[in-house]
């Protein structure tokens, strides 16, 4: 499928350009301390005062700064952060199963945990409450711009697959957010959440492109079982799909207390208003 293989080349290559400033980050953080275990650096509070007090040789930033940043680039690219978001929506040409899994709970999600693990390096010499360091206010903006601007573009998306990609890459920025104002643990609760709800939908519209497909062959009409245009009734046609779908949609709008997803979202503006933090989502 001549789409698919270039969506797989796209994805390839956006991804190398974070990949490459993860590298550089690795370099400096192995060349600086000496090693790249995370208990032996984040456990000796000298080493991560030393990072964050020692001016490194890029624009006068200490060297937690530019590892942070160098480090951060990586995650931009693994988890389709702006501006190098552009490659996810197109790797949704891959079987919908597949989409599920990769794209929802493990493969995407991937440069927000690498975040989560060397938090300590992007937070050296923060103190909760007080000024974000530089690293963390790259992440809230970089986050919370993402979180808004896919969130709009998937408002113009006809292709039921390109919705749920783009508001993946909207909750990625959201965690990404939740790093930038220091709310660490309300971070790796969506990470957790979302892999489950947002999997559930991507299985969900898994079921309505094949239970679609079926129509198709059995009405002899030629339409694009993806395109949203051509659904509507299907919650007769298709209870269980309806129920779980819906499940998975609420959750994913943070339907109050009953939703997986209110919770985590919710903790993350309750970090964000708490630290003070709040002009990150005054937008959103």
């Amino acid at each position: 499928k001549e789409s698919a293989r270039k969506a797989g080349i796209k994805a390839f290559i956006t991804t190398r350009i974070g990949d490459v400033f993860m590298l550089l980050g690795i370099v400096a953080l192995y060349s600086t301390t000496g090693t790249l275990n995370f208990h032996e650096i984040f456990s000796n509070h000298a080493t991560l005062d030393m990072l964050a007090e020692t001016t490194s040789p890029a624009f006068g930033w200490s060297w937690s700064t530019l590892i942070g940043i160098l480090l951060f680039c990586g995650t931009i690219g693994k988890s389709a952060q702006f501006p190098l978001h552009v490659w996810l929506p197109d790797a949704m040409e891959g079987p919908t199963p597949v989409s599920a899994m990769i794209h929802a709970a493990t493969m995407v999600s991937a440069g927000v945990y690498m975040s989560i693990r060397v938090f300590p390096i992007m937070s050296a010499g923060w103190e909760p409450g007080g000024a974000l360091t530089t690293p963390m206010i790259v992440m809230a903006v970089i986050g919370s711009f993402t979180a808004l601007f896919t969130s709009t573009i998937a408002l113009a998306q006809n292709d039921i697959k390109r919705v749920l990609a783009y508001s993946t890459i909207s909750q990625l920025g959201y965690m990404i957010a939740a790093l930038g104002i220091g709310a660490y643990v309300a971070a790796a609760f969506h990470l957790m959440t979302h892999a489950f709800f947002k999997a559930l939908l991507f299985l969900g519209s898994g079921s309505v492109i094949h239970g679609m497909e079926h129509g198709v062959l059995h009405t002899g009409k030629h339409i694009d079982p993806q395109d949203m245009r051509n659904m509507g009734g299907l919650r007769k046609k298709m209870p269980v799909t309806f129920w779980t779908f819906l499940a998975g949609g609420l959750a994913l709008s943070g339907f109050p207390l009953i939703t997986a997803g209110f919770w985590s979202k919710d903790e993350i503006l309750t970090g964000a208003f708490g630290g003070h933090n709040w002009w990150v989502f005054g937008t959103l």
